[in-house]
C-alpha cells in the first residue's frame, strides 16, 4: 500500500492507539540485566512514521525516529535500542540492506514493516536479519503483539563470534546434550565440539526445541508459535508464508551446524509435519 493509499485510513487506526494500555517488560529470566525500553522507528512515509513511534510510546517505549535507511542505521548506532521497526521501501538503501547493516552491529530486535505481500519478500527480510514480518496496511495492536511477543524471548549472543571454550565449562545442571552438541536454555549458549555457536534469537529457540523434545518430531507450527511466544494448541492455522519462514531459519542452523539435509547429522526432516533430532 503507498503511502497516500495508508493515509486514508490513517485516522480510524490511530484511534486505536489511545485504547491500549501501557505495559512493562516480562521479569527477566535467570537474573539478566533488563535492556532500557528504546525503539528506533526507521519510516520515510512521515504518517506512518508518527503512528508507529505512537504505539510505541504507548507501549512504554522511549522512541527515536529516521526518515532513511542510513540516518536509521547511524541513530540505532547511537542509542542502542531495544527494538527496531524498519520499512522496506525507503528512497537510497532499502530496507534489507539497512536491516543487514543494523543486524550486522546490534542485537536489536527488527520488525520490518512492508506494502509487499509475496513470500520472497518476507523471507527475504527474515535472511538480512529481520525477528519479524509485518504487511501493511498494519492494526497498531498486530505490531503491539508482534513486539510484545519477542520481548517475552530471551536476547541470544546473536552478535558473538565462536570462541573456543575450556573444558568442563558444561559442567552442571540445566545442560541439554546430543552428541558433541551441547545447549543452556538459561545460558543461551550453544556448543558444538569446544566451538560456541554463533547462533541468532530464532535459531537458538528451535534448536532448543528440538533437542529438548527429545526425538519427537516437532511441527512447523509449534514451531512458528514458539517464536512468537505463544503456545501451540494443535487447532492453530500454519499459512504458506510462516510455514516457509521456519524452513529458512532451520536451513540457517543447518548450514551453521555444518551439515545438509540430504545427509543430516543433527536435525532430521520430517516431511509434510516438521523436524526432529536425529537418532545417536
Amino acid at each position: 500500500m503507498t503511502g497516500t493509499a495508508f493515509r486514508q485510513v490513517f485516522t480510524d487506526i490511530l484511534s486505536e492507539v489511545t485504547e491500549l494500555p501501557e505495559t512493562t517488560d516480562p521479569a527477566p529470566e535467570g537474573g539478566r540485566v533488563e535492556r532500557a525500553r528504546v525503539a528506533v522507528v526507521i519510516e520515510d512515509e512521515p504518517d506512518i512514521r508518527s503512528l508507529l513511534a505512537d504505539v510505541l510510546e504507548q507501549a512504554g517505549f522511549a522512541v527515536h525516529t529516521a526518515g532513511t535507511g542510513l540516518d536509521g542505521v547511524r541513530l540505532v548506532s547511537e542509542v542502542d535500542p531495544l527494538v527496531t521497526t524498519l520499512d522496506v521501501n525507503m528512497p537510497g538503501m532499502d530496507g534489507f540492506e539497512t536491516a543487514r547493516r543494523i543486524r550486522a552491529a546490534s542485537s536489536t530486535y527488527i520488525v520490518m514493516l512492508s506494502a509487499r505481500t509475496e513470500e520472497i519478500d518476507a523471507l527475504q527480510g527474515l535472511h538480512a536479519g529481520a525477528d519479524d514480518y509485518v504487511t501493511k496496511p498494519f492494526r497498531p495492536r498486530e505490531v503491539r503483539a508482534r513486539i510484545e511477543a519477542m520481548l517475552r524471548r530471551p536476547s541470544a549472543h546473536a552478535l558473538a563470534p565462536p570462541v573456543a571454550v575450556a573444558s568442563g565449562t558444561d559442567a552442571g545442571p540445566g545442560w541439554i546434550r546430543h552428541g558433541g552438541l551441547r545447549l543452556h536454555p538459561g545460558m543461551r549458549l550453544a556448543l558444538l565440539g569446544d566451538a560456541e555457536l554463533d547462533l541468532t534469537r530464532s535459531e537458538f529457540d528451535i534448536l532448543a526445541e528440538l533437542l529438548s523434545a527429545g526425538g519427537r518430531v516437532v511441527g512447523k507450527g509449534e514451531l512458528t508459535l514458539l517464536l512468537r511466544g505463544e503456545r501451540w494448541t494443535g487447532a492453530e492455522f500454519l499459512s504458506e508464508s510462516d510455514a516457509r519462514a521456519i524452513e529458512v531459519h532451520v536451513a540457517n542452523l543447518r548450514r551453521k551446524l555444518g551439515e545438509s539435509p540430504s545427509e543430516p547429522r543433527w536435525i532430521e526432516t520430517v516431511r509434510g509435519v516438521g523436524y526432529r533430532i536425529t537418532a545417536r
